[in-house]
């Protein structure tokens, strides 16, 4: 198992934290396998998910070494305690909740709150939040993390929510030390389909953005 700075490293290394929703298992673990395949390897399973907890359980144990693993839409401390106990790396949250913050420091585990404001900003990161999830990011857009950044270098930001291949770029330029990305990387079509190939090239191609987005910076 990692370390916590291990995973942290390694959520900021990759750039990327996929998001992955679903009806059911199979296609979760089908839509996990093809982002790997696309140089993604970072994935959140988020709450949403029937069965949540279980598909992390396996994907545990059946996950390359070289894959973080993590749980999203983790809005509570009992959600936190149930998700670290499953084999979460990290907890990533829409909202800002100590208690989670808590459970995740205690535990040593990486945790990304949700948060918009300054105030809620400031509040998480002081609280021990490793990532500040700024969401939803499009409401404000690359402009405003950018604003964030600069009162608040210390503070590393993973803007989630409407990001997608045409702006992903502009997010890592304004400041963000990874993108949560969700709809636009495992697309609910595409899943239907099982063109599990298209999720694969949209993997590359998001990290492909994101190392030119960095080496341009």
């Amino acid at each position: 198992m990692r370390s916590k700075q291990q995973t942290l490293d390694a959520v900021i290394d990759c750039g990327i934290v996929a998001v992955v929703r679903g009806e059911s298992a199979e296609p979760v673990f089908k839509a996990i396998d093809a982002v790997l395949k696309g140089g993604v390897t970072v994935v959140e399973v988020t709450f949403t998910v029937p069965g949540a907890l279980e598909i992390i359980r396996q994907l545990r144990l059946e996950l390359p070494d070289n894959v973080v693993l993590g749980a999203g839409t983790v809005i509570d401390a009992k959600r936190a305690a149930d998700a670290i106990g499953a084999g979460a790396e990290f907890l990533v949250a829409p909202n800002l909740n100590l208690d989670v913050i808590r459970t995740a420091v205690d535990a040593g585990k990486v945790v990304m709150p949700g948060a918009l404001t300054p105030t809620e900003v400031v509040t998480a990161w002081q609280a021990g939040a490793d990532l500040i999830k700024i969401f939803p990011a499009n409401v404000m857009g690359p402009g405003y993390l950018k604003d964030l950044h600069g009162p608040l270098p210390q503070v590393r930001f993973i803007p989630t929510g409407g990001i997608d291949l045409s702006n992903a770029a502009d997010y890592i330029k304004a400041g963000a030390a990874a993108l949560g990305v969700g709809g636009s990387l495992i697309d609910k079509k595409l899943v239907a389909a099982g063109d599990w190939a298209a999720l694969t090239d949209r993997a590359r191609r998001f990290t492909e953005v994101i190392r030119e987005a960095r080496g341009s910076g």
